[in-house]
């Protein structure tokens, strides 16, 4: 047998066969599949803020299609419940929705999706619909936290989470008196001075730094869900062995926090400012001595009462030599806050006629005095969309012969400069406000004090060493200032005795 006729056998093998009319058979399928066009339902790949909880600082969601789409369908038919205004932009197969303010506190969301459409269809040339889509998410708790000054309350950290509607948790242990304190950008912990009970008795000053958890953990975009930790472990972050510790501030980021010392060897020479970045030690500062001094938001300078005006200093050392300052601005006597972007500032003039006056700076150069007063300016703080500067200020009363202030809390329109009194505090100085990080509320104080009983002991006092015997906590809730907006909403007194309340993040 010639070796022709053997390969013609072998290509007529059986397994050969079937290999040929199985290749023919997948040939035809895939012609027919590529003839009909791609059938497969277009679908939402991914929605960044599924089952997170976003703060004021989340501006912008972003969902990925795992095909092209039409975009006007999908805009059109596009819900968040309830509403989020908002702007759509696109890029490619992701489309990124940018809310025109943060989502307000305390709410659960719902993001829903259907009779959108693909780009196109290579037959029909109408696109097949969306698969349904609903997401899911929610905003941060509305909790704040304030200085108990009542009962076994009194001198501790009292936390308050009014979305989760629990009953005030105290933060901190008896043995420690709290004086000052700050919360972190997450609302997990809180930066607070404190010194124990005992020596606060004895009328002496020794505070040292600590942190405190509140047993609130945001599952944030981004960040990977942190470990949950309950309310009340503390840390030491600053001792007093060597050192007093005065004022103190925590950046917008909580990575950096600045302590005003003073050496308790040499009072007199051995003064300033120290940085600390765990998980470093603390360093010092070195720069002229000044004033109040509060931390810009971008984390890297601060600003500070040094002389006649304001410098603003780096936070990262080039040396050991004298840091000098980023810029000086000699016109200003205090700064009151930063916007929460930075790029604007209220600072305080002091005039030469014993008026004061209220000025909008911005890092464009623009200096717009917004008021001018015979009263006192005692802070001011933007609202998240940098509209409104919502301001703790005062009246002079002229018509008694006794000299006397009246705080008041009033709106001003940084674009109009037209200023909204919102709420009148007759007879009353010493009073501190919070504005909620989505813009949506006010938090106040307003203390009882004892003119007769004014021992020394451990009951909180005001600046001018009177003592507090209660403090009643006001909420007054605000909306964007409008010119058609004719009724007033009045301030409703909240269930607590505290002092100094501030929201969390």
């Amino acid at each position: 047998m010639s070796s022709s006729d053997v390969k013609s056998k072998s290509f007529l093998q059986p397994i050969d066969r079937v290999a040929i009319i199985l290749m023919l058979v997948l040939s035809v399928l895939i012609g027919l599949l590529l003839w009909q066009g791609d059938r497969t339902v277009p679908r939402v790949r991914d929605f960044s803020w599924q089952g997170k909880q976003v703060g004021a600082e989340e501006k912008s969601f972003i969902v990925t299609f795992t095909r092209p789409m039409d975009r006007a369908s999908v805009e059109k038919n596009l819900r968040i419940e309830p509403p989020l205004e908002g702007k759509i932009s696109w890029a490619g197969r992701r489309m990124a929705y940018t809310l025109e303010r943060p989502a307000p506190y305390g709410n659960s969301y719902e993001l829903l999706l259907q009779g959108a459409q693909e780009r196109y269809s290579r037959n029909t040339g109408k696109g097949a619909q969306i698969q349904p889509f609903t997401g899911k998410f929610s905003s941060r708790d509305r909790a704040f936290v304030y200085l108990g000054v009542t009962g076994t309350e009194a001198g501790k950290l009292i936390l308050v989470n009014l979305s989760q509607q629990q009953q005030a948790i105290a933060l901190t242990p008896p043995d420690l008196m709290v004086m000052d304190f700050k919360p972190y950008p997450a609302g997990d912990r809180i930066l607070f001075s404190a010194q124990e009970r005992s020596k606060t008795q004895q009328n002496a000053f020794d505070a040292q730094l600590y942190t405190v958890t509140t047993g609130i953990h945001p599952n944030s975009p981004g960040e990977s869900s942190s470990s949950s930790e309950p309310p009340g472990k503390i840390d030491r972050v600053l001792d007093s062995k060597n050192y007093q510790n005065l004022k103190f501030d925590l950046s917008p980021d909580g990575k950096t926090v600045v302590v005003q010392r003073v050496s308790r060897r040499n009072p007199g020479s051995d003064f300033g400012l120290w940085v600390i970045q765990p998980p470093a030690e603390a360093r010092r500062l070195e720069s002229q001595p000044g004033g109040e001094f509060v931390i810009h938001p971008d984390g890297n300078s601060l600003a500070i009462a040094q002389g006649q005006g304001i410098a603003i200093l780096p936070l990262q050392p080039e040396g050991k030599s004298q840091i000098k300052p980023l810029d000086f601005l000699p016109k200003f006597g205090r700064l009151l806050s930063f916007s929460q972007d930075g790029s604007a500032a209220a600072m305080v003039q002091f005039n030469q006629d014993y008026t004061r006056s209220l000025f909008l700076v911005t890092n464009q150069g623009v200096q717009k005095e917004l008021l001018r007063t015979t009263g006192s300016i005692i802070s001011a703080q933007f609202d998240p969309l940098k509209q409104t500067l919502y301001c703790l200020l005062t009246q002079l009363v002229t018509n008694t012969k006794e000299y006397r202030e009246e705080p008041y809390i009033a709106a001003i329109d940084l674009e109009t400069g037209k200023q909204t009194p919102l709420v009148l505090l007759p007879k009353q100085r010493d009073v501190q406000i919070s504005v909620a990080t989505d813009g949506l509320a006010i938090l106040f104080d307003q203390i009882v004090i004892d003119r007769q009983n004014q021992t020394l002991g451990i009951s909180p006092r005001t600046d001018a060493g009177e003592t507090i015997t209660t403090s009643n906590l006001w909420l007054l809730p605000v909306m964007p200032l409008s010119e058609d907006a004719d009724s007033k909403i009045q301030p409703e007194q909240l269930p607590f005795a505290g002092l100094r309340p501030r929201w969390l993040p």
